[in-house]
């Protein structure tokens, strides 16, 4: 079993990691001219494959690594400053900027039923940022029941920014330019701490694993 504090970190990081609240002005970017149930219908499948595609990695994504040749303290280290960097961009808000252009070209180009898997599906819900601390995360946990934990961790978060794009008009009135500006600043601190213990966990684990090499 997870330790309460391995469940919370998991929680802390992939809410941040993802940002329910950031995506509700994208959500409503992409689905502009589309009814209350056309949107519900978009938001469920985006957030079902989101929950599919990080489930997937939760569970194979450390066997992927041992079979490329590369540690999960390699990996730590390289997701962790992935993370500072998502961190460093939610608090100049360049990441909001990025994702924005995103749903752009996404609206141009895909055609409409398409888009709850391209863009909101995947980049914006699981993203690069959300699929390294998934793989990190589940690389923490050794027995299946912990990363069954993860998972359920993982459904959760799905389930409430499936909520938050149902809502999305009205949170977006709510938290107008100047909250979610604070918003984004203060996850974006959140996730450099965040980031920079999994970058001195994947070091630990590095140099333990240079000083167990035989000579």
């Amino acid at each position: 079993m997870a330790s309460a504090d391995q469940l919370i970190n998991a929680f802390t990081t992939l809410i941040v990691t993802i940002d329910p609240p950031g995506l509700a002005p994208l959500f409503l970017g992409l689905t502009i001219g589309m009814s209350r149930a056309e949107r519900r219908q978009v938001a469920l499948r985006g957030s079902t494959i989101a929950f599919i595609i990080l489930a997937v990695f939760a569970l194979f994504g450390a066997g992927v690594l041992g079979v490329l040749g590369i540690s999960i303290g390699a990996f730590r280290l390289a997701g962790g400053l992935l993370l500072f960097w998502i961190a460093f961009e939610m608090v100049f808000e360049k990441r909001q900027d990025r994702k924005e252009k995103t749903t752009e070209v996404a609206i141009t180009r895909d055609h409409i039923e398409n888009i709850a898997v391209f863009p909101l599906a995947l980049p914006l819900i699981a993203g690069p940022g959300a699929i390294s601390a998934t793989i990190l995360l589940s690389g923490t946990l050794e027995t299946s029941v912990e990363k069954a934990q993860l998972i359920g961790v993982i459904a959760a978060i799905l389930l409430l920014t499936f909520m938050m794009l149902l809502i999305a008009e009205r949170l977006d009135r709510f938290l107008g330019v100047t909250g979610r500006a604070i918003l984004t600043r203060l996850l974006g601190v959140i996730l450099a701490a965040l980031a920079v213990q999994f970058v001195v966990d994947g070091a630990k684990a590095a140099l333990n694993l240079i000083s167990a090499t035989p000579r």
